[in-house]
């Protein structure tokens, strides 16, 4: 195919060889499936700041450190210099969580690096070759529903214990190959101690997952991991090997109303995203037609 604007730079420096097809295209980035010399992986091209739609990106923003005093002042007037150095920080978030994420231990696509605004990794394909499903396109029976879900939580614990989180956790954002979840999308991940919003943007990416698995494991939907989890992050008792229970006491106190308030702003804006994922993936590219076991 025509090899795109964005990937052509990658081409002429021998990164990328050959553009083999477009995966899909969504409201943040465009993913293409390229060869790297023998190997087949994919690039994922981030959209301009003016074409993408992520909804509240100061909110994810929050607390990410810019060493550099003149980009900070720059960014924080908002001048051309500013949201271009934005730009470049929402791109390389990803790449950092990426790495960061896979010496912690949790399943991500292996990144090969971000060369201007182009994210090259790990093309994750399920046990016959194509490429692997996301998790909306899955279904399970009740043990493997329990047995995923746990090992989500455990992914969540991980990525809490290096001080992230993911902030859009869903199940348009996880992959299933044949050794189960494989967490994608991270270029709004969140500093868990110095963002704000931290707690609920948790709160949101767990009860996201649970919603999804208790379809197929109802009892599922009784769980309080969130709570739980955010609990021991506060009181610096959260480890890797921590044994979760799914279970919380909650200790009544006093209503905080605009923490209440905040809650519901949040459901509807998940609820309303969610919708638009989904009309996403109906309307995207088929998957399952490329199959790259023989490459």
């Amino acid at each position: 195919m025509k090899i795109p604007k964005r990937i052509q730079p990658l081409v002429d420096d021998g990164l990328v060889d050959e553009v083999v097809s477009q995966l899909m295209s969504g409201k943040e980035a465009s993913v293409y499936i390229v060869r790297c010399g023998e190997t087949i992986r994919c690039a994922k091209v981030y959209k301009e700041i003016t074409q993408r739609s992520f909804k509240k990106a100061v909110a994810y923003r929050e607390g990410r450190k810019v060493r550099n005093s003149r980009r900070a002042r720059a960014m924080e007037k908002g001048s051309g210099f500013g949201r271009e150095q934005q730009e470049k920080m929402w791109q390389s978030a990803e790449v950092d969580a990426l790495y960061k994420l896979a010496e912690a231990g949790v399943r991500v696509p292996k990144p090969f690096g971000c060369f201007d605004g182009v994210l090259l990794m790990e093309l994750v394909t399920d046990e016959e070759g194509y490429v692997a499903p996301r998790l909306n396109d899955v279904v399970m029976t009740a043990e493997q529903a329990r047995e995923d879900h746990a090992m989500m939580m455990t992914y969540v614990v991980k990525m809490l214990c290096v001080g992230l989180i993911h902030g859009d956790l869903s199940e348009f954002n996880v992959l299933v190959d044949e050794n189960g979840p494989v967490i994608i999308d991270l270029p709004q991940a969140v500093d868990a101690s110095a963002n704000n919003n931290a707690e609920w943007m948790l709160t949101r990416d767990i009860n996201n997952i649970r919603e999804y698995y208790s379809q197929y494991a109802p009892e599922l939907k009784n769980t309080e991991y969130a709570k739980e989890i955010w609990a021991l992050y506060e009181k610096g008792e959260l480890t890797p090997e921590t044994e979760l229970t799914g279970e919380f006491v909650q200790i009544d106190v006093d209503a905080d109303l605009a923490t209440i308030m905040q809650e519901i702003d949040a459901a509807r804006d998940a609820e309303r995203y969610r919708r638009e994922r989904l009309k996403e993936a109906k309307e995207g590219v088929d998957e399952s037609q490329f199959n790259w076991a023989d490459t």
